[in-house]
């Protein structure tokens, strides 16, 4: 499957340059922007596997597009830049920049560059979905519990049998046993 790659640099000479380099190594370019805003909202609409940004472009600067782009989790960033100051890869990284690539480009710097940082990407998203799964099934079981602890105060139930009562209910009415134990909760809070 080919990378598909947004590019954003207000050099149009650098960003057709780039173009060529990744395009004779087998990548997809899915657009090029002059401007962080810009490359920000091409992300959201086309949600490439990798963006490369410049630092300094007009409208909204490379580290800040970079941030939003990180904050919703849309895209791995590459940042392309002529400085390579302490303080601006602190910056870089505190913007959740995954790669950078101090300018001019070397073809050889490129391509493992773009293949780490997509990997580490796909890694990153496979924790952060881990996580948020994890996340939920623990919300779930705190429902369920509280339900049938209701279930049992009210019902004069076994555990065993609050548990069956509401997996029960969720077959019968083709629904999760969060939902079930959601309902049970705002029954609950109705005739409190």
């Amino acid at each position: 499957m080919t990378t598909r790659i947004l590019i954003a640099d207000d050099e149009p000479l650098i960003r057709m340059n780039l173009r060529e380099i990744l395009q004779e190594q087998g990548y997809l370019v899915v657009g090029d922007v002059s401007d962080g805003q810009s490359a920000f909202n091409l992300t959201r609409q086309l949600r490439p596997d990798l963006v490369i940004l410049d630092v300094k472009m007009p409208v909204v600067d490379g580290l800040t597009a970079a941030r939003m782009i990180h904050d919703e989790r849309l895209a791995p960033v590459l940042l392309l830049t002529a400085y390579s100051s302490r303080e601006l890869v602190m910056q870089a990284r505190e913007a959740g920049v995954l790669g950078y690539l101090t300018k001019p480009v070397r073809e050889t710097d490129l391509m493992p560059l773009i293949e780490v940082t997509t990997a580490r990407w796909k890694e990153q998203m496979n924790r952060y979905r881990e996580l948020h799964q994890l996340r939920d099934r623990i919300e779930t079981r705190k429902l369920i519990e509280r339900a049938k602890g209701y279930l049992m105060d009210r019902q004069g139930l076994s555990e065993g049998e609050a548990f069956r009562k509401i997996q029960q209910l969720a077959m019968n009415s083709r629904k999760t046993m969060r939902e079930v134990a959601q309902a049970i909760l705002l029954t609950q809070q109705l005739t409190a």
